[in-house]
């Protein structure tokens, strides 16, 4: 029986950006050995959607967008787009280390 889903990031600097994870957005991990960190996530949702060829995307979602931008960026987290509404929620593109950029988005959906 799945129990869960076991996400990954490449990245270009992953000290840097399991740091970023850890000390600016939060996440709580554990070391599992050699500085690797393994993030415990909170509630977590997965769609599908249609596309050209294979692919993957991660966001994150909050209750509130535009506080949780103001407590990012206080942590020295850097927005490389302003909040926008995009239909289904607000959104927000937030550049991490190693040349990742992940979506925060307020969903309207329950």
């Amino acid at each position: 029986m799945i129990k869960g889903m076991h996400g990954m990031l490449f990245s270009t600097d992953a000290d840097a950006t399991r740091l970023f994870f850890r000390d600016v957005l939060g996440f709580p991990a554990r070391d599992v050995g050699e500085g690797w960190l393994i993030f415990q996530m909170p509630d977590a949702d997965l769609g599908v959607h249609p596309g050209d060829g294979p692919g993957y995307h991660v966001s994150f979602y909050c209750d509130d967008i535009e506080a949780t931008v103001r407590e990012l960026e206080g942590k020295g987290a850097h927005f490389t787009k302003p909040i926008e509404d995009q239909g289904f929620g607000k959104v927000a593109y937030l550049e991490a280390p190693g040349g990742l950029e992940v979506q925060i988005y307020q969903p309207y959906y329950a």
